[in-house]
């Protein structure tokens, strides 16, 4: 097996993509460094052609417009593995947008594979077990190991292979349609603003917290942006949720009291100890009209037909997954059973009309659906019955 070639410079990366930008397939993948910075973003990329692998350092050539030709091309297929937040964050930083993808994962969920992880299926299906050493690899560290390269290397080497074997089986099993439907929608992914929810009411347990308890939490919060965006340290780098909502609850008065509190070592207490009691101190002061507040969403109304068909949905749905040995959420999300229940479609035309739902799903189990949304026949009268 080749060593992956590392691309350090412009001259580098463009006599890469002149020798590919004739090939039809590429298999390309992305590395951030979540785990270890504050902001995520590319620091490693990587692409194999069915004869070569290159491992592409973004931080050292000029512009990496070849690859965004090359993505933008639909006479060149890109295959990936679980897609999405890697087109998100090459649009986000690049402005790069795929054309022409083909998704491994989402192949193995419509094949109903029971592991849908790049290691399981390459494990099953080619016998190739990969190294776990590198998952929480710092990427952004220069210079990147050897054994950190190869690692890199093996997201993409072997997806060509893996792509040819599973578009055989969806072939087989006459569902490459419903595959192809799923990844064109890929190429409409964009990066999209986070919703405009607080940051410390996303934290798990912030909602059950009452106004005051709120005000500390969401001090010790900023406190820990704040510090883990100077630092470009992951926040949990930082301090912990668990060590914020205890102090939270029950803030403690002096360094003593920091110390205790679980999640927080001796060496956190002594360097940033002052720093938390300032956090906590503004969240005591922040006056009592001030005091942040959980809106509440308005509570459901109650809907006996929604909730009836929606149940009827779920259970033609769940029947119709077992038949096609398909995961019921693969086959059709929740999500769009509620928005086929909202709509209550008496035909085809108008089922079609719901966004949520796929046109292979329309095809595949669309006059069922309507037949669970149609109100059940009403038993016949007694009187009825019995001049029968």
């Amino acid at each position: 097996m080749s060593r992956p070639l590392l691309i350090q410079s412009q001259p580098e990366l463009e006599a890469l993509f002149t020798r590919l930008q004739d090939a039809p397939l590429l298999a390309l993948d992305t590395e951030a460094a979540s785990f270890h910075r504050y902001a995520d973003r590319i620091y490693l990329i990587q692409v194999s052609s069915r004869s070569e692998t290159a491992v592409i350092d973004p931080l050292a050539v000029e512009s990496l417009a070849p690859l965004g030709r090359i993505l933008a091309d639909p006479a060149i297929e890109i295959v990936f593995h679980d897609a999405d937040y890697d087109l998100r964050l090459l649009d986000r930083e690049y402005g790069f947008r795929a054309t022409h993808v083909f998704d491994t994962r989402i192949a193995a969920q419509l094949l109903n594979e029971p592991g849908v992880g790049l290691a399981a299926l390459l494990e099953k299906y080619l016998e190739i077990r990969l190294d776990k050493r590198f998952q929480r690899a710092d990427w952004s560290a220069r210079p990147l190991s050897a054994g950190m390269l190869e690692y890199a290397a093996s997201d993409t080497r072997h997806l060509p292979t893996l792509r040819d074997l599973l578009r055989t089986r969806l072939e087989e099993t006459g569902r490459l349609d419903w595959a192809t439907e799923e990844f064109a929608l890929l190429d409409g992914i964009r990066w999209g603003p986070s919703d405009h929810e607080p940051g410390y009411l996303r934290i798990k347990g912030a909602k059950a917290l009452k106004g005051r308890e709120l005000a500390i939490l969401r001090e010790l919060y900023e406190w820990r942006e704040g510090v883990a965006q100077r630092l470009d340290r992951a926040t949990f780098r930082v301090l912990g949720n668990e060590p914020m909502l205890t102090m939270a609850k029950r803030p403690p008065a002096d360094l003593a009291g920091i110390k205790a509190v679980p999640g927080i070592s001796a060496d956190q207490a002594e360097r940033r100890g002052r720093e938390l009691l300032a956090a906590i101190g503004r969240g005591l002061a922040v006056p009592e009209r001030d005091l942040p507040r959980v809106e509440r969403p308005p509570r459901r109304v109650v809907d006996p037909a929604f909730d009836a068909t929606l149940e009827r949905l779920k259970v033609v749905r769940n029947r119709l997954a077992s038949e096609l040995d398909l995961q019921p959420g693969v086959l059709c999300p929740n999500g769009t059973l509620e928005a086929i229940a909202r709509a209550r479609p008496t035909s085809r035309e108008t089922l079609a009309q719901v966004p949520e739902l796929r046109p292979w799903q329309l095809r595949e189990i669309g006059e069922t659906l309507l037949g669970a949304v149609a109100e059940p026949a009403a038993a016949p009268a007694a009187s009825a019955r019995e001049g029968m």
